[in-house]
């Protein structure tokens, strides 16, 4: 059996970006189609921009995005501790959805909404865990019949995360009330809040400290409040970037 030298290298060249409504990486859904009122673009870039690239690609529901994890550092580990073990077990990355892997590669199934071809080429996409500004390097159409297995088994995390109750102080919903899409903003804070992006640890730690994660164009500042053994998250103020 032929071995491929140790030495040997492969270059990505992106194809295109995302434009998103995460502006960074704090807060981001964990998973796609989590937050399905999440709007995101894919752009592609010359020469890839080209709609014969694309023909067809409308009749899917869905595509697979694989990109790369621009934000996150090159390090890597072998042993990570993912969120959903409560941030204090671990296990091997490749065992993981961890950004923090060797070639720093991700794999995203959202909904394709429709492909705008009158400048370039545009990906209309819905329910994307893709931060603002994500290198895409290669799209692909999801086949259901091929790709979905209702009985496998999904090791650590074998059903969706369970969602916290997201409330809005006064303030917060004047300053939803005057935008003029204050419905899907308010629908994607209580999506994207609501699955409690703090960091694991901090989910043991009694506080009502202020976190701020940055959706579209406003930083949403939200705080635990414990009510018994319960934790409820209220959105105290959202204010607008720059």
């Amino acid at each position: 059996m032929h071995h491929a030298p140790l030495s040997e290298s492969f270059s990505l060249t992106p194809i295109g970006h995302v434009a998103s409504d995460y502006a960074d990486k704090f807060g981001v859904p964990r998973q796609p189609g989590l937050a399905p009122d999440a709007s995101a673009e894919l752009i592609l870039h010359p020469p890839y921009d080209d709609p014969l690239a694309v023909r067809g690609l409308d009749a899917f529901s869905h595509v697979w995005i694989s990109f790369v994890f621009h934000q996150s550092p090159e390090r890597w580990s072998p042993l990570v501790r993912p969120p959903r073990l409560g941030g204090n077990r671990k296990v091997g990355v490749f065992a993981s959805r961890s950004t923090h892997r060797p070639n720093r590669l991700g794999l995203s199934l959202v909904e394709l909404r429709r492909i705008d071809t009158h400048k370039g080429v545009r990906l209309i996409l819905s329910g994307c865990d893709l931060v603002n500004g994500t290198p895409v390097v290669d799209i692909k159409p999801y086949l259901p019949w091929a790709e979905a297995h209702p009985q496998a088994q999904a090791g650590f995390a074998p059903a969706p995360p369970e969602q916290l109750t997201v409330q809005f102080s006064a303030t917060a919903l004047d300053q939803l009330a005057k935008r003029a899409d204050r419905d899907s903003l308010r629908a994607l804070i209580e999506q994207v809040i609501g699955q409690d992006p703090r960091p694991a640890y901090q989910h043991r730690q009694p506080s009502e400290r202020v976190y701020g994660v940055r959706l579209r164009d406003v930083d949403v500042k939200f705080c635990p409040r414990q009510n018994g053994e319960a934790t409820t998250l209220e959105v105290v103020a959202i204010d607008t970037l720059g």
